[in-house]
């Protein structure tokens, strides 16, 4: 059994999905658990009872060196921050800006996400978060008829996704742009239904595939 530490859980704090986020950061800095271990001054057995124990509750203490060796806060860590927009911390002292390649641009966009969806609509103009996947160079969505991201289809659209680490103020943009259309022939439906790596967090019927076809792509990274 995964050796265990006293419980001093801070109040008011969530810890149901304590480990999970423990564990995406962890693999997000590319660390094995001894690693986080050794960093943290703490048994790796215990590191793996926090990844994998849902009722798991350490204490001030304990967040406070997972979150030094993870390199975050304790407020991500255990989710306080969920209702909060990101970017509340203060600039880095010496921040630095760049553009990224195109290289780099695809590679962040990577196979699929979730990301910003910027469309015209009756109302004027909307941004609306989606999730998308990446299919030979476009970017694709499942939505339902009449939705605000269907009136994408037929026009010209723009698409951003982000990562922004707010513990160390720092992070990097993606910008897509170009023009939407619907996916209607059944072998192209077909061929995206299989390659769809999740459905859609929204939940429902949402069957109707839009394509963005990209004219551009920039992004830019902010460093400290």
């Amino acid at each position: 059994m995964a050796a265990q530490e006293p419980s001093d859980a801070v109040e008011g704090h969530p810890t149901g999905n304590l480990g999970r986020r423990i564990a995406l950061r962890r693999e997000e800095l590319g660390l094995s658990r001894e690693d986080v271990a050794n960093r943290a001054g703490m048994a790796s057995s215990y590191v793996q009872y926090l990844e994998e124990q849902p009722t798991a509750a350490p204490g001030v203490s304990t967040l406070l060196r997972m979150a030094g060796a993870l390199e975050t806060t304790v407020l991500e860590l255990t989710g306080g921050d969920v209702d909060l927009p990101p970017g509340l911390g203060q600039a880095g002292r010496h921040p630095e800006f760049t553009e990224l390649t195109p290289q780099e641009c695809q590679d962040l966009l990577s196979t699929h996400g979730v990301g910003r969806l910027a469309v015209h609509t009756a109302k004027g103009p909307e941004i609306v978060p989606v999730n998308y996947g990446v299919v030979g160079g476009s970017v694709v969505f499942r939505t339902a008829p009449g939705s605000v991201p269907a009136q994408a289809a037929g026009s010209q659209v723009a698409f951003e996704v982000d990562r922004i680490d707010a513990a160390f103020s720092q992070g990097w943009s993606v910008l897509v742009r170009g023009h939407a259309s619907a996916v209607t022939d059944d072998e192209s439906v077909r061929r995206l239904d299989e390659q769809a790596y999740s459905t859609p967090w929204a939940g429902g019927h949402r069957d109707l595939w839009i394509r963005v076809d990209p004219e551009s792509v920039t992004g830019r990274r902010i460093t400290v």
